[in-house]
């Protein structure tokens, strides 16, 4: 059997290249061979789970090809408006790429209810996608004179993230010489039967004319197909694609239809019109519904869209108290920041929304390219969302981990990608060393199984460089090609301790052993392969491999210090490999990740700063404002920031595991725990500017910390700086603190004290 099917690879692979040959193909087979010389050879290439969403990316790049650049007199979303435009910082020339992408661009904004799945984006310009993947709803001006205000073609607009009671983006279009302007306020709520996207357009025209309420073929990916649109009776709505309804709250006083053939349908917005519907063979039928204004009179129209397909759900109104009660039930108790840097606070308290709204039964990564779980982003965001309340939250989230496991004992998200089950089991601790709990009797033989499953997995070959690591596996963090990385090798280590802490908690005291002994065997085995990379590094680093010289990928290795603290602050290794990365790989103040991202990578960025900040070193704060002044105007961030535009340029619009290292961030500034040295460490991260002489009490909390629930308060008077501190300590006395606030002599902390005096800027 087993020579037949080699017979059967050969035959197709001769197959495969004479049929090429005899088109004037490139050989496929050596084209393949040649691009794997560039990894080191390993069980999978890729994921197929990657292959599979680049494959349906690059698909809608190619539909996207054929629609938009030979009709550009359409209206198109804000990406499309800058990337097309020659005179554009975000213009990207097109000659060779058969693909066109939103790759300057890659911002939004998700509205959704909490503990539902269903999650509606708003792009920078206030174009809004109810459903994933779905069209789109745009919103115009037209002025009496036929002038136009379109908010995707604006350079300029104001957009915020309204987070007091029921989260909400607002995005404001105006144009003084027009006379005219735009607010279009989008949010979700729970209706009686569906979830509903609402939309409220408030227009003005100085001279009068039309708001234009149109339906889009299109999201900020690119084409979404509407290949029919139907209107309600009494012109207050359509039927799309045969199966969602959009609901407007009034008669439109016009409606018009296009298809592809007939243009966009703000050409036709001035022409009389009868049709009742519009049928497109091509899927890029358009709709208008026109809504007529006064002279110098605002008009509001409402658009509701049901998130179910279901015609007879009908946008029930709900008391704007009933709405905002939800978010309220679900941020009472949450550790709360209160600061004087307004940016800093709006960012964490937007986090702390994203978080919530992302992980309705899973962990989402974002709220559209990333919809989807993967155990090494949810790691770092259920880390987070433990350290600052969110309990029951993040339980429902790992109680899910063991369905997830194969029957070897692997954690899969991904084929290929060799950190899983570290993350998996690190995650489990700390849920229990968060919130005091023993680990539920469920994950027992699934934690077992994941230890076993990093043992196992480990290679052989003595005399080589990665002999005792991991194996060969696809780039965990983007690191480049299929390689022995440290990043995975870290997380095993941190795995088996875990393992090895979760067999303590279940008493099972033989077991703990053999995993803490196998835990050591496995750092010494990384200690020996870093020590052969010295030579080709210049020092004592660590790069991505042992194969590897330094370069950007070096990233994944510093998890060695920040998460896991595997190694201590000041190790060697770990401080001249942050050096590197800060003195080679910056662009801006940020972490520039040239492999696979092209861009600053903010949560990235953030994992430097908190090795500085663990360190002591200063700089933490440099990078923690170079972050923020990348935020969006609604506070979010995507996975990478073009360079140049400052807009997305990789990954999701909105990046959960970004805005999961902004709380973490700022958490951290006021709790740290150093696990080298067994104690809580308060303030070591609050700037001097946050406290000034006199000026109000600064806090955290409550937090969630190994040793309890803490609250801290920080203030200044006659140059001095006030450390006071609440807790619930689970053992009644508490851990060994000590406050180290920067610029500051580092005070230990008597047992059964609260609070400490520290004369302002004596070390």
């Amino acid at each position: 059997m087993v020579i037949w099917k080699k017979w059967q690879w050969r035959l197709w692979n001769f197959i495969i290249r004479i049929v090429a040959a005899a088109e004037g193909y490139p050989d496929p087979v050596l084209l393949l061979s040649n691009l794997r010389r560039f990894a080191q050879p390993s069980e999978l290439t890729a994921p197929r789970e990657l292959l599979r969403a680049g494959a349906v990316m690059q698909a809608r790049g190619l539909i996207n090809s054929q629609a938009i650049q030979h009709n550009m007199d359409w209206v198109w979303p804000y990406w499309v408006e800058r990337q097309f435009d020659p005179a554009d910082d975000s213009f990207l020339p097109r000659a060779f790429n058969l693909a066109h992408l939103n790759l300057t661009h890659r911002n939004w904004t998700a509205v959704g209810v909490p503990d539902s799945t269903e999650l509606s984006i708003v792009d920078p310009r206030g174009l809004v996608t109810p459903f994933f993947d779905g069209w789109s709803i745009d919103a115009w001006v037209t002025t009496q004179e036929g002038f136009s205000l379109i908010p995707s073609r604006r350079k300029a607009v104001r957009q915020e993230f309204i987070i007091e009671g029921n989260p909400q983006v607002r995005t404001t279009s105006e144009d003084m010489e027009l006379g005219a302007g735009l607010v279009s306020r989008v949010e979700s709520y729970q209706g009686t039967d569906a979830t509903i996207c609402r939309i409220q357009v408030s227009a003005f025209s100085l001279t009068g004319g039309w708001v234009t309420v149109s339906l889009r073929p299109y999201n900020p990916e690119g084409i979404s197909f509407v290949r029919n649109v139907s209107l309600l009776e009494g012109r207050r709505g359509w039927k799309v694609n045969g199966h969602s309804f959009v609901h407007f709250d009034s008669e439109a006083d016009r409606t018009c239809f296009s298809s592809y053939w007939n243009g966009d349908v703000f050409a036709k917005l001035a022409l009389p019109s009868e049709e009742q519907s519009v049928e497109c063979g091509v899927g890029m039928a358009t709709a208008a519904a026109i809504f007529k204004l006064e002279p110098g009179k605002p008009r509001e129209v409402t658009v509701c869209v049901p998130l179910k397909m279901d015609p007879d759900i009908t946008p029930a109104t709900r008391s704007r108290s009933a709405i905002d009660k939800t978010w309220d039930e679900n941020l009472n108790g949450l550790c709360q920041l209160d600061i004087p840097d307004p940016s800093f606070k709006f960012l964490y308290d937007a986090a702390i929304r994203s978080l919530i709204l992302h992980s309705p039964l899973d962990v989402y990564p974002g709220p559209y390219t990333y919809k989807r779980f993967w155990f090494r982003d949810a790691a770092f965001i259920l880390h987070t969302m433990l350290c600052v309340g969110m309990t029951d939250r993040a339980e429902k989230v790992i109680s899910r981990f063991p369905s997830r496991q194969t029957v070897g004992g692997y954690y899969l998200s991904q084929e290929g990608e060799w950190d899983s089950n570290g993350e998996a089991l690190w995650t489990m601790q700390r849920f229990c060393e968060l919130t005091g709990r023993k680990p539920d009797p469920q994950w027992r033989v699934s934690a077992y199984r994941g230890a076993a499953w990093i043992t196992a997995k480990r290679v052989g070959k003595k005399d080589s460089p990665y002999f005792g690591l991991l194996p060969i596996g696809f780039s965990a963090e983007h690191l480049g090609p299929n390689d022995y990385y440290y990043w995975d090798d870290f997380w095993g280590v941190a795995g088996l301790r875990a393992g090895a802490y979760l067999a303590r908690q279940y008493g099972d005291k033989e077991l703990v052993g053999e995993l803490m002994k196998e835990a050591a065997d496995f750092e010494s085995c990384i200690q020996r392969s870093l020590a052969t990379t010295d030579r080709q590094t210049g020092g004592s680093f660590m790069p991505a491999s042992p194969h590897r010289r330094m370069d950007a990928g070096a990233i994944g290795s510093i998890a060695a210090g920040y998460p896991l603290q595997i190694l201590g602050p000041n190790d060697e290794r770990l401080v001249n490999t942050a050096e590197y990365l800060f003195k080679q790989c910056f662009f801006k103040g940020g972490f520039y990740q040239e492999i696979s991202h092209s861009g600053v990578n903010p949560y990235l960025t953030l994992h430097i700063a908190q090795v500085f900040l663990r360190a002591g070193d200063p700089r933490y704060l440099d990078l923690m404002s170079a972050i923020a002044s990348l935020a969006s105007p609604t506070g979010q961030w995507p996975e990478a920031v073009h360079p140049r535009t400052g807009g997305g340029c990789m990954g999701d619009g909105q990046h959960i595991w970004a805005a999961a290292e902004w709380v973490q961030m700022m958490r951290n500034c006021f709790v740290w725990e150093e696990a080298s040295e067994g104690k809580l460490i308060l303030c070591s991260g609050i700037p001097d500017t946050w406290i000034p002489d006199g000026g109000p009490a600064i806090s955290l909390g409550p937090a969630p910390t190994t040793f309890g629930t803490v609250t801290v308060h920080v203030e200044a008077r006659d140059g001095k700086v006030r450390v006071r501190w609440s807790a619930a300590w689970r053992d009644g006395k508490g851990p060994p603190i000590e406050v180290r606030l920067p610029h500051a002599v580092r005070v230990p902390v008597r047992p059964g004290e609260s609070s400490v005096e520290i004369p302002r800027g004596k070390r």
